[in-house]
């Protein structure tokens, strides 16, 4: 699909990937027609979404087509941040683990710790498409974690379950983003993306 160039100045998207099925297109599926709208992509993995893009060589593709590295682990405190901050968090494809852990706040890994920080400041729109079992659907906790993450002004993005990532539907998100159609909806006061030296 066509996105609308993001307006100046240049914009960042922040993506969250964790290892679930569709995590090998996301290149091509997102990150590619995302720089050709005109946004800045940074990409961070999950331990083992990491793993699963560096065994098929995504890892440099991804490095290569963004300009930054795709990083999985936290930096040094002397080492200069890596990723410039997110104008827009995505988080696809997420799985049931890194949604329950979204919605919980518990940022054990570098892919979920900027993006829970993100949803508690409510600065920046996110974003989240779980791709997840049917099993999943069914545990008593799922829908209170998407509840939770809902009551924070995330926009979910829902899919069939056992079903392909929904990657126009996340595009389109980032539209409405990039057209100023919606926003996290933050309290006034929290008008620009948050900066935090842990990320």
């Amino acid at each position: 699909m066509q996105l609308p160039a993001s307006p100046a100045p240049a914009r960042v998207l922040g993506l969250a990937c964790s290892a679930a099925g569709g995590v090998e297109d996301v290149r091509e599926r997102l990150v590619e027609p995302l720089l050709a709208a005109g946004w800045s992509v940074v990409v961070t993995a999950t331990p083992a979404a990491a793993a699963w893009l560096a065994d098929l060589g995504e890892d440099r593709r991804i490095a290569a087509a963004t300009g930054y590295p795709l990083r999985s682990t936290p930096r040094l405190p002397r080492e200069p941040r890596p990723h410039p901050d997110p104008h827009c968090w995505v988080v696809a494809p997420a799985t049931a683990g890194t949604v329950a852990k979204l919605a919980l706040g518990i940022a054990d890994n570098q892919a979920v710790t900027p993006v829970c920080e993100a949803i508690g400041a409510r600065a920046v729109p996110v974003v989240v498409h779980p791709r997840v079992r049917a099993g999943h659907l069914g545990h008593p906790a799922w829908p209170g974690h998407l509840a939770a993450l809902r009551s924070a002004g995330v926009r979910v993005v829902e899919g069939e379950p056992d079903g392909d990532v929904a990657w126009d539907a996340v595009l389109r998100e980032v539209e409405a983003v990039a057209l100023g159609e919606w926003t996290a909806g933050r309290p006034d006061h929290l008008s620009k993306n948050v900066r935090s030296d842990t990320f």
